[in-house]
């Protein structure tokens, strides 16, 4: 069979990982023909690996727009900054080329709305990289919601929390595109880690749809300590006033009556969690626990003893692993992030192949993506509500008595 012909645009800490971590040693049905990054040092980085990686002279430039051509490329993969994805997205759509965007946040909801028409008018394959959908804990509570252990899910909450404060402030000097982003907008500018999942197993986009967004901020104050404490050559990123909070809380609502509420904190001394919780009538998952509790384990007396039930979430996995994961389980997990890079990258190429049908297609990037705009807008107005627009156009509608398909199977 001849091989997927690859072009990469982007060769900064994420594209360079991906390639030479995941797709040069482990997907023996593709090969890197084309690299791109707006830095020629990166561009020429990515050209050396990929040339001896696969024995070739690959084609290297700094203007991705040499690189739509489809006797180059067969697809292509967006790692590039967060403002740059839905505009290099388009343009290799708009010839006929499939896309895998990395994720990130949009910018309007108008380039939101560019995105799908021109997937719809193009019918080009495009698919939304949102690696977190295929985490193994989160493709456990799609399962258990599939057979109904939850019951009726009324809340799901989720989060990016991380410590990023030695990668924003470095900004500058790493050519990261994250400082600029706190410096001058205040949002949620990475929502898609959390929402993504849960959407999943809400069924938004499918039989189920949000409605609304309403966002708050904290004030914003660890990216100026932070930049203080590394003292010389920081002074002015210091006394800097940052946009975004070092907290902000967006609360959802669906159609079908859930409730939704995200968190994105990336600026502050704490742990990493995505704080993924499902809470329905029947049953409810805590990922900071790592706990389930169902009606059919247990009491409602167990509950006042919660702490005696926290780590059981091992047993769930004997009993009720999502399918992907038992069958990724017994053929070795790759890639970083747990496995869940080996999954999503997987996906892309058996549906760049007619294999699969898109797992996570261009209505899930624009809804996810548009939260960044839109908690932007909330956050303006004291945190009122913001009309979600319906990507589908009211597609949903005609899923609404169907069950929500179990994600990745």
């Amino acid at each position: 069979m001849e091989k997927i012909k690859l072009g990469v645009i982007g060769y900064g800490q994420r594209g360079k990982g991906v390639i030479k971590g995941l797709i040069i040693p482990h997907f023996e049905n593709v090969v890197v023909t084309a690299v791109c990054d707006c830095y020629e040092d990166r561009t020429q980085k990515a050209k050396a690996d990929c040339d001896k990686a696969y024995s070739q002279n690959t084609f290297a430039t700094t203007d991705y727009r040499q690189m739509i051509d489809k006797s180059l490329v067969d697809c292509v993969i967006i790692f590039s900054a967060w403002e740059s994805h839905i505009p290099v997205a388009i343009d290799f759509l708009n010839a006929g080329i499939p896309v895998a965007c990395e994720v990130g946040g949009a910018y309007s909801i108008q380039q939101c709305w560019d995105l799908v028409r021109t997937v719809e008018r193009t019918k080009t394959k495009f698919m939304f990289l949102e690696n977190c959908c295929y985490g193994r804990k989160e493709m456990l509570c799609m399962n258990m919601a599939d057979l109904g252990l939850f019951g009726n899910i009324a809340f799901c909450s989720g989060a990016y929390i991380h410590d990023l404060r030695d990668e924003i402030v470095k900004g500058f000097e790493n050519r990261h595109y994250r400082l600029r982003n706190f410096i001058g907008r205040n949002c949620d500018n990475y929502p898609t880690h959390d929402l993504g999942p849960i959407s999943k197993l809400l069924g938004i986009n499918y039989n189920n749809r949000i409605l609304t967004v309403s966002s708050t901020s904290s004030g914003s104050w660890g990216l100026a300590d932070y930049a203080e404490k590394l003292g010389e050559g920081y002074e002015d990123l210091a006394k800097t006033r940052y946009s975004e909070g070092d907290v902000v809380v967006s609360n959802l609502k669906c159609a079908g009556g859930q409730m939704i509420t995200l968190t994105h904190s990336t600026t502050l001394a704490q742990p990493y969690s995505r704080n993924f919780t499902v809470r329905g009538s029947k049953g409810s998952y805590f990922e900071d626990t790592r706990s389930v509790f169902l009606d059919v384990d247990h009491t409602q007396k167990d509950g006042d003893h919660w702490k005696n039930h926290w780590n059981n979430e091992e047993q769930y996995y004997e009993k009720y692993d999502h399918p992907t994961w038992k069958k990724y389980n017994e053929g070795g997990i790759v890639g970083g992030h747990g496995g869940m890079d080996g999954l999503v990258y997987g996906d892309f190429f058996e549906y760049v192949l007619d294999k699969i049908p898109c797992p996570i297609n261009v209505y899930d990037a624009a809804t996810w993506m548009s939260i960044s705009t839109l908690s932007e807008q909330s956050i303006a107005m004291g945190g009122a509500p913001v009309a979600v627009p319906d990507f589908t156009e009211g597609k949903w509608l005609m899923n609404v008595n169907k069950k929500t398909p179990l994600f990745g199977m």
